[in-house]
């Protein structure tokens, strides 16, 4: 099977504890046989899992797009603003790196916190997907698209649910309000 220039975007290894099961060759694999043109690995505050992704890379022939999955602490809320960064270029990985380790440092083992202000500078060489929560803020949008100004993508997410339809809609709608590309 081949699906010629579909490339995964947002994709969590076993190095996700609790909530990515599979291993960076099962997954490189899997992404070889159904023809992927790359596959990003994006686990959760992490790049723990990207020699062994580089390396299943290698033995596959798949292309690596090294990235990470960060939810921001928006004040307690239950679902912070929840972002796929994707490195670009090596500003974007130091980049990558240097917020990982912000987020680490500032909490106790095994957690992270990241901030707003963090991603003030806009994190220079690192592509965004939003992925929006349960009810998308047109204000979020705005404030990552002047951070990510050409960089940003609406991610539209649908997980079988009842309400994909809806929630398909929803997200289209916004993302052209905003005039933000949408990523599928």
């Amino acid at each position: 099977m081949t699906m010629s220039g579909y490339a995964e975007l947002h994709c969590l290894s076993d190095f996700s504890f609790g909530r990515g099961a599979s291993d960076a060759g099962e997954l490189f694999e899997r992404a070889r046989q159904q023809g992927y043109a790359a596959l990003a690995i994006t686990d959760e505050c992490s790049l723990a899992g990207i020699v062994r992704a580089l390396e299943a890379s290698r033995e596959t022939g798949v292309p690596l797009i090294v990235g990470s999955e960060v939810t921001l602490d928006d004040g307690g809320l239950e679902d912070g603003l929840k972002l796929v960064l994707l490195v670009e270029d090596r500003d974007g990985y130091a980049a990558l790196c240097r917020l990982i380790t912000q987020g680490r440092r500032r909490s106790a083992k095994g957690e992270y916190r990241l901030l707003r202000e963090d991603l003030e500078d806009g994190l220079p060489g690192l592509l965004a997907l939003w992925i929006p929560g349960a009810e998308p803020s047109r204000a979020d949008g705005e404030w990552l698209r002047a951070r990510f100004e050409g960089r940003l993508w609406l991610a539209v997410e649908l997980h079988r649910g009842a309400d994909d339809a809806r929630r398909l809609h929803a997200l289209q709608s916004l993302a052209g309000e905003l005039a933000i590309p949408a990523v599928a």
